[in-house]
């Protein structure tokens, strides 16, 4: 399965920790990012990610047509509700995609967690009926 990951600033190491804690899982997936949370969880779990555009700089919007173009199944946002920076990316625009095109999306770990584990399990195969 395509999994979407995307981390605002303050939640980047988090990111790296949940890629850590469920490298077995996602070593199984292909793997998308924005630049920079990308090249981050590379660092921590030598899993191979494919790096656009840093958030800010169109990378949320290129895994916005990979969710437009349904080739994506799952996606992990963790975002930073209370302080944004300014160049972060606004979620709305990827929450909107995913509940257009039925994706699953986590905002926060506790959604996260249940995703990669439903994963894990199986759970997520009727996705391959969309492809």
């Amino acid at each position: 399965m395509n999994i979407a990951l995307i981390a605002h600033d303050a939640k980047k190491k988090l990111m790296q920790n949940f890629c850590i804690a469920y490298r077995g899982i996602l070593s199984k997936h292909e793997l998308y990012a924005t630049g920079t949370t990308g090249r981050l969880i590379e660092e921590v779990t030598n899993l191979s990610v494919h790096k656009y555009l840093a958030g800010h700089l169109g990378g949320v919007q290129q895994i916005g047509v990979q969710i437009e173009n349904n080739q994506v199944d799952m996606v992990i946002f963790l975002q930073n509700p209370l302080s944004p920076n300014v160049h972060e990316p606004d979620p709305k625009s990827i929450i909107r995609l995913c509940d257009m095109h039925n994706i699953p999306l986590a905002t926060n770990l506790a959604s996260a967690e249940m995703l990669i584990k439903s994963l894990d399990r199986g759970d997520l195969e009727w996705r391959e009926m969309y492809k």
